[in-house]
């Protein structure tokens, strides 16, 4: 169902909406490059700049699906709207922090308005465009989703090395989000679903229990020295999901509507591609964390330099996404993502073995080179592979299957930092270990991951894509 007689996504349209994801998406990384200055500024300890971290990636993952659910009732351009504005605001609460507490509190309050916002713009690409118009549009979210990571680092590397201190990096997003919410208010269609579900609490509880017990400890633990509370939680991780898939069947049978529908997450392709998203993005969430370390504290590089370097895996990411819809047209999803897989694993290969070479003169032009090709690699993998998920996921349910994405998504992007990140936190103490050799195993464990991808990305859609897809 939509509101108003044009229910297309314009061109200004698509770039309004584009720009709630590039919000949320930069502003998940660009705060890695302004941990020192934060930490030196707000006398904040290190547990609590890993809650600066945590806490914006916990309430986003959080509250993403119910965020989707709300959209399809409610109407996805005021759920954008209320989205961007509380984004604006918590922005301003971020540059504005006296305190480590506030900043958390702060950058909690910014991820959850983040999730509110960015399944949104899934679900509208999905209600409002058709066939190649699609194909199009999910190929410059690619290319946007990637672009932010990297431009985020950029960014808050360049104001900071320039003396604009840590606040401006939230700051920024003020001026961009009071532009974002004139836009979609002019340009933006209001759409719903036309069998609108009602927010699942009990299974939204239990999604809450799950993520909090998993990711808190991930993120926390080793820095606190693994209390015994964080083994616990993490304890409790295969009861609330033992519980979260029981109590989400049993509703889905009693004919209500569960948060998770089971009939959704056991499409083939759904399934499918949410096993190969979770190891990808993993893969990509530690690889920013370890760079940034690898870069700034190993190599001593200024903030500006190690963020600018990562400009090349954006051109690559760029030049690649905008080949996609083509590419995907002409030899299907599955043969496009599994040459993207292959192609970041050829490009952290070149990464890891100059980091091994040369280490540790190594200069840190040396490593554009492999950068750009895994930056290619994952430009080819990211459009195909949300599509090959979408594909198969009807309009009425956009916002739940949209929702249901981006959070493996972002789980998996946290995850990866955590896991990966502490990994390498650990080689790098062990004696005789060096920071490169730490970050070319990390490195060579991403490699093998994108390995695996390759054999499951030709599983998903491996026939040409119809045009009416």
């Amino acid at each position: 169902m939509t509101s108003g007689t044009d229910h297309r996504l314009s061109t200004v349209g698509l770039a309004t909406v584009l720009l709630g994801v590039f919000l949320p998406q930069t502003d998940m990384f660009i705060v890695n490059v302004a941990l020192p200055t934060i930490r030196a500024d707000l006398h904040a300890s290190p547990a609590m700049l890993e809650l600066v971290v945590a806490g914006y990636g916990v309430a986003f993952a959080l509250l993403l699906v119910p965020a989707g659910r709300l959209g399809d009732q409610l109407g996805r351009r005021r759920l954008f709207l209320a989205g961007i504005v509380a984004f604006t605001a918590a922005s301003v609460w971020c540059g504005a922090a006296g305190s480590a507490a506030q900043l958390v509190t702060a950058r909690t309050v910014q991820g959850a308005a983040a999730a509110v916002l960015l399944p949104q713009v899934l679900a509208t690409i999905h209600a409002t465009t058709s066939g190649p118009a699609r194909a199009r549009a999910l190929g410059v979210y690619a290319a946007v989703t990637g672009a932010a990571a990297s431009t985020g680092l950029a960014i808050g590397g360049v104001l900071i090395s320039l003396g604009a201190g840590w606040r401006s990096i939230f700051l920024v997003n003020v001026p961009i989000g009071l532009v974002a919410s004139l836009l979609a208010l002019r340009h933006l269609p209001e759409t719903t679903s036309p069998r609108p579900l009602r927010v699942d609490l009990a299974g939204t509880g239990l999604l809450a229990a799950t993520v909090i017990c998993l990711l808190l400890p991930a993120t926390q633990g080793r820095t606190l020295g693994w209390p015994p509370w964080s083994w616990a939680m993490l304890a409790c991780v295969p009861v609330t999901v033992t519980a979260l898939a029981h109590l989400e069947r049993s509703t889905e049978r009693a004919g209500r509507t569960p948060l998770i529908p089971p009939s959704l997450v056991t499409l083939p392709g759904v399934r499918r591609g949410l096993a190969v998203v979770l190891p990808f993005f993993a893969g990509a969430g530690g690889f920013f964390f370890t760079y940034s370390l690898l870069t700034q504290q190993g190599l001593d590089a200024a903030p500006a330099v190690a963020g600018l370097s990562l400009a090349t895996m954006t051109l690559g990411f760029l030049a690649a996404s905008m080949t996609t819809a083509r590419l995907t047209h002409r030899h299907g999803r599955g043969r496009v993502i599994a040459a993207g897989a292959a192609t970041q694993a050829l490009g952290l290969g070149i990464i890891a073995t100059t980091v091994l070479t040369a280490w540790p003169g190594l200069p840190i032009v040396a490593l554009l080179p492999g950068l750009v090709v895994a930056g290619c690699g994952q430009g080819l993998v990211v459009g195909p592979l949300f599509g090959a998920v979408l594909a198969r996921i009807d309009t009425a349910r956009a916002g739940v299957g949209s929702g249901l994405l981006v959070t493996t998504q972002q789980l998996a992007l946290a995850l990866g930092a955590a896991v990966l990140g502490s990994l390498f936190l650990e080689l790098d103490e062990l004696p005789g270990v060096s920071m490169g050799r730490a970050f070319a195993a990390v490195v060579a464990v991403q490699t093998v991951v994108a390995l695996c991808v390759v054999p499951a990305g030709r599983r998903l859609d491996p026939a040409p894509v119809p045009t009416g897809s």
